[in-house]
């Protein structure tokens, strides 16, 4: 498939540390193909300095396609995530975390994919390839493997990893879906919807995964886990 332009978008809330770095390589991203970037970056209205961080990066570096908009509430990652949608003009879009975890490089892996086999939607695994490090065995491989698990029974898919950031989507299926999840339920809501699709074929690659501590900034916790099993099967009944 011929992709022209790749919608990149950056949700970021209180990543005043690690923004500029973050964006910094992505604009250094060269993508297979000469695909054009189009660099959206939502500030989730976060306390620390990310916005000035953001702002002060475009400025110096006016001749990049980046938009950036400044949420004036703090309304969850995934509010972040549908503003970005809603901006998003390439034929794909894709989710880039603000922090150090996922390498941008990657990108092209997935892209390529699409590019040159016969797949609409690519998931990018920390699972396979072992390429993670620094991983919460608990959380990443326990919790992470259940929920996909659960995610697969309902869905229909056989992924290894369904909480990944990487999901590379064509933009215009994922405009035509409602999304109301605000936090980490994106991620079931996502995929379960996506399932909806019977025409569309999704396949996984292995991406590399460098996983931060709470310390560093790690948002997930065990309450957010209940609320993804809650959305699998929420999602896997609506209509919408």
């Amino acid at each position: 498939m011929e992709i022209k332009k790749l919608s990149i978008l950056i949700p970021a809330y209180n990543e005043g540390k690690t923004i500029q770095f973050v964006l910094k390589k992505v604009i250094e991203l060269n993508l297979v193909n000469n695909i054009e970037k189009e660099i959206i970056v939502v500030n989730d209205c976060s306390t620390d300095n990310t916005g000035e961080e953001i702002d002060l990066f475009i400025s110096n570096n006016l001749q990049q396609n980046i938009v950036a908009f400044h949420q004036e509430i703090n309304k969850g990652k995934g509010a972040a995530i549908h503003k970005g949608i809603e901006l998003a003009t390439g034929e794909y879009f894709i989710i880039q975390d603000a922090d150090l975890e996922l390498d941008p490089s990657d990108i092209n892996i997935l892209l390529n994919e699409v590019v040159s086999k016969d797949v609409d939607i690519v998931y990018g695994s920390r699972f396979i390839g072992g390429k993670h490090q620094n991983t919460s065995f608990i959380w990443h491989i326990l919790g992470n493997g259940f929920l996909t698990k659960l995610s697969n029974l309902f869905s229909g898919y056989k992924l290894t990893d369904m909480m990944t950031c990487y999901k590379l989507v064509p933009t215009s299926i994922i405009q035509s879906i409602s999304l109301v999840e605000n936090r980490f339920g994106f991620e079931p809501e996502i995929t379960m919807k996506l399932a909806k699709f019977k025409k569309l074929k999704i396949t996984e690659v292995p991406i590399s995964y460098n996983a931060r501590t709470k310390e560093d900034g790690k948002k997930i916790s065990s309450k957010d886990g209940m609320r993804v099993i809650y959305c699998i099967i929420k999602y896997k009944f609506s209509k919408k």
